[in-house]
């Protein structure tokens, strides 16, 4: 298993995962991504994305404390998914260690998340942060993905040089193989039949 940077040719498949997983596409850019692949099968198990916002003018006018920070630009960790049959293998955690790994090289020193599973992010280091003290740019974003993907998502914050890997995590992702996705059973009532006295085609009344 590794992770690698995603391609052109990547765009409908993270399109169509992001869309099955009620993920956030907002100003959707496949280059933004990273897929984690099986070296075997060649199978995509994950992925996940650092977004870039860049302040316009508007923002560099904001008063107080946060006039330095809103000049700069703000990276985001968001849209992680991992597919079905790789999910608890630490492909999502080595997916977040790729993304703070780009990071680091474009010189953030620091990344927030706006999510609703802040106790896994938790692991990594991420701490929770109250909403003003959010970058005005993330404050108007966190609104906007209330409405429309995670209803219960919260700000998070990670200094890159606190984030820190578990190591059941890298040994899982190390032996990681796709488990079978066993299909939930189909009745006749998921397909609004009532059994008790439906017939069927090759029913022999016995």
């Amino acid at each position: 298993m590794y992770v690698r940077d995603a391609k052109n040719r990547d765009e409908v498949w993270l399109l169509d995962r992001i869309e099955e997983m009620g993920l956030d596409d907002t100003a959707f850019r496949s280059r933004d991504y990273v897929i984690a692949v099986d070296e075997e099968s060649g199978s995509k198990a994950g992925f996940g994305r650092i977004r870039l916002h860049t302040t316009d003018e508007g923002d560099r006018k904001q008063s107080g404390r946060r006039e330095v920070e809103a000049a700069e630009d703000i990276c985001e960790l968001t849209s992680i998914g991992v597919l079905d049959g790789w999910k608890e293998q630490g492909v999502g955690a080595h997916v977040i260690e790729r993304l703070i790994e780009y990071a680091r090289d474009q010189g953030f020193e620091t990344v927030y998340s706006l999510t609703d599973e802040g106790g896994y992010l938790a692991q990594f280091g991420f701490t929770a942060i109250a909403e003003d003290e959010l970058p005005p740019v993330l404050q108007e974003r966190l609104s906007e993905k209330r409405e429309e993907t995670a209803p219960n998502a919260r700000p998070m914050t990670l200094g890159i040089d606190e984030f820190s890997m578990p190591d059941r995590l890298r040994e899982r992702f190390k032996q990681a193989s796709k488990a079978e996705v066993v299909p939930d059973e189909v009745s006749p009532e998921d397909f609004g039949i009532d059994s008790e006295t439906a017939t069927y085609k090759y029913d022999t009344g016995s």
